[in-house]
């Protein structure tokens, strides 16, 4: 399915996007307020949402919670503010990505495609064979179903955070990069003023929490990127 959904009340640019997304092979219906969008969102006719931030009615982070709430049809955030508090808020609450007004038409194309592409795969559109399952310590993942546990307890994760979990669990003991993070899982080239990759992580150290002895599951190494640490080799730090 490659429909998807734009809301925002920009007339012209809802125009020109539409044009453009056709010109790309892919389907976009508008809504120009929250709450229209949100009620087609919820419709199940559309693979992924773009919301702007600022809507009429109901305004695009509330649109995203509502449609969160009994959905978890991806989502990419449009924002025309310059600072970063859209930005943050939108990929702490669980966006899949965020792109700052304006912006060019491939770009978005680009995050647009990286998104279905992480979403068919955990929807099991691209996989094929038996469900592949591994773990770390008490943290059990499973492929084939996109499901997460820790200690037996399922965990919710977004398509971000489980891509995210997965590339650091399997590189367990040593350190992946922001770049490599980057372009593995956001799908982009790496920019170091773009801190998005650094929220999710943020978001996923929180659903994880800490090993039972209080060492953290995933640790930041300054200025390389991050390491998720192996459990026999976890020690307190002073």
């Amino acid at each position: 399915m490659n429909r998807i959904l734009v809301v925002d009340d920009d007339l012209d640019l809802c125009e020109l996007l539409s044009k453009y997304l056709a010109g790309e092979g892919l389907e976009a219906d508008v809504a120009n307020d929250g709450y229209v969008g949100v009620e087609r969102a919820m419709s199940g006719e559309y693979a992924l949402v773009v919301l702007d931030v600022m809507l009429p009615k109901v305004n695009g982070l509330e649109a995203w919670s509502r449609i969160r709430s009994k959905s978890s049809l991806p989502v990419l955030m449009l924002s025309d503010r310059s600072d970063d508090v859209d930005r943050i808020v939108g990929l702490e609450m669980g966006a899949d990505d965020y792109l700052q007004k304006p912006f060019n038409p491939r770009e978005l194309i680009a995050r647009i495609r990286a998104i279905l592409r992480r979403s068919r795969s955990g929807s099991g559109e691209l996989m094929t064979g038996v469900p592949e399952r591994f773990s770390a310590g008490d943290v059990e993942l499973d492929k084939g179903t996109r499901m997460v546990t820790r200690g037996g307890e399922r965990l919710s994760l977004t398509t971000v955070e489980f891509d995210l979990l997965e590339t650091l669990v399997r590189a367990a003991g040593r350190i992946v990069t922001r770049e490599e993070l980057v372009k593995s899982i956001l799908g982009r080239n790496f920019s170091p003023y773009d801190r998005s990759i650094d929220t999710h992580v943020s978001n996923l150290r929180k659903k994880l929490g800490h090993y039972t002895d209080g060492v953290e599951r995933i640790k930041t190494i300054r200025g390389i990127g991050y390491i998720y640490t192996k459990q026999t080799d976890a020690s307190p730090q002073s």
